[in-house]
């Protein structure tokens, strides 16, 4: 595989967003190491998955270092592509999707939000590898159910804490320097969107992952 331009435009953008817009361009080291995980086949999607891992538990160490490099995200990279290839040797038959009794109400009780869990978790744990036939139509469908997830848990939100979230997004956006309107601010919006919402209802970390996203939207409670 390759990333294309879009895509290393959204990981730099990225980059810059968790550092709140000090370091908004990757060095000759970090691109090099992009280049070395481009090569083994890494998606995009994983690697800022990834970030949101890496960065979540910096945040939480007492004396974070001050140097950042793409290179730190190793230990996570690896996790997330061993993980992949375990599910991929596990077979057609996926295990149980759990974890829906730990969602926050009252999106717990919504029945069509229950299935649209439990349908996105069936198609995460039967991912076939990237050179398998069908792979990206699967990858769509898997795409979309997460997607449809997300807006319901969306719909359930209370108008106050949407609104929060939404300037407190928009707010971090522009620290990243990311243009409004542009191809990477729609990518950056979708991806943290999704991640707030999902913080919100207490969905995050539940289902199976590839890698776990994490931000540090912190939310009290739902309306």
């Amino acid at each position: 595989m390759s990333y294309t331009r879009e895509e290393l435009d959204w990981i730099e953008a990225e980059w810059a967003f968790h550092l709140h817009g000090r370091s908004a361009f990757l060095s000759r080291e970090d691109f090099a190491t992009l280049q070395k995980w481009d090569a083994a086949g890494l998606p995009a999607e994983t690697l800022v998955g990834c970030m949101g891992t890496y960065f979540e538990r910096r945040a939480a160490r007492p004396k974070a270092r001050g140097f950042v490099a793409l290179s730190h995200l190793e230990k996570d990279v690896a996790k997330a592509m061993k993980l992949r290839e375990s599910l991929q040797r596990a077979g057609v038959e996926a295990p149980k999707v759990e974890g829906w009794e730990r969602v926050k109400e009252p999106l717990r009780s919504d029945p069509k939000a229950r299935t649209a869990f439990e349908a996105w978790g069936r198609l995460k744990m039967s991912a076939p590898g990237p050179d398998a036939p069908g792979y990206l139509d699967h990858f769509d469908a898997e795409q979309k159910a997460h997607q449809e997830l997300v807006a319901l848990a969306e719909e359930k939100l209370a108008p106050g804490l949407k609104a929060s979230l939404t300037q407190g997004l928009e707010t971090r956006l522009r620290e990243a320097q990311i243009q409004p309107g542009s191809f990477v601010w729609k990518r950056a919006w979708e991806h943290h969107w999704s991640l707030a919402v999902c913080e919100a209802w207490g969905l995050l970390g539940l289902g199976p992952r590839a890698a776990a996203c994490t931000n540090h939207y912190k939310i009290d409670q739902i309306g």
